[in-house]
């Protein structure tokens, strides 16, 4: 299934599709960076993230995007957003779990990045990482900037589970620079900084609930029900 922040990697049609469309679609100056962009990509065999469809997406269109690094002089992120059709797609993972991104950290990050995948495996939750650490995992490239946070995915499989896991990312990121997202069932997302500011005022609060159909405000009671009826 394709959610928002997947890895998905494509079959040689999928990357001969998605480049005719992004070139077709790019301005004269960037038409030559985007093809060379895709070549490095599909030659190295890395992966492009999966995005929210277009809005004039068809229902067999995927649409997907390729973080380039930051520029080192001017620190510009160029993303090229394409879509391929789902038959040119050869494989779909879910972003990297934590463990995986510990080696490609800054030194200062790895002590406690490594504890809390520990602590996260042991309680038996999902935890997995996306942005610009898992890019520079996966890719070998520089992505990390001073400013960088750690984008993380927590895939609660329980209320409890959710109030746990609410307490051990709090306690981290007192020694990391956390951010990252709350995923409910459904796909639905929730800043996990805004889901912890929300927590404890009344159960009819609203927060900003994103999936892959699109945004939308949803109250906290009714995102902990679907927690709790599947449980």
């Amino acid at each position: 299934m394709l959610a928002r922040h997947s890895l998905v990697w494509l079959h040689p049609q999928g990357w001969q599709e998605a480049e005719a469309a992004a070139s077709a679609a790019a301005a004269a100056s960037t038409a030559a960076d985007c093809s060379d962009a895709f070549r490095q990509w599909r030659q190295a065999d890395w992966p492009l993230i999966a995005r929210r469809p277009d809005a004039d997406a068809g229902s067999d269109d995927c649409c997907l995007g390729l973080a380039m690094p930051p520029d080192p002089a001017t620190g510009f992120k160029r993303r090229i957003g394409l879509r391929v059709q789902r038959s040119g797609v050869r494989r779909i993972a879910a972003p990297l779990p934590v463990a995986s991104t510990v080696d490609r950290a800054p030194q200062l990050w790895r002590t406690p990045l490594s504890r809390l995948s520990e602590q996260a495996e042991e309680a038996g939750m999902a935890l997995h990482v996306f942005g610009s650490l898992a890019l520079q995992t996966l890719t070998g490239r520089s992505y990390l900037t001073p400013a960088s946070d750690i984008d993380l995915l927590f895939i609660p499989a329980s209320a409890r589970q959710l109030e746990e896991g609410m307490a051990m990312l709090g306690a981290a990121a007192e020694q990391l620079p956390l951010d990252g997202e709350v995923v409910f069932p459904g796909g639905q997302a929730v800043a996990w900084k805004e889901w912890r500011n929300a927590a404890g005022a009344a159960r009819g609060m609203r927060v900003l609930a994103k999936d892959m159909h699109g945004v939308r405000l949803a109250s906290t009671a009714e995102l902990l029900g679907s927690l709790e009826a599947g449980q």
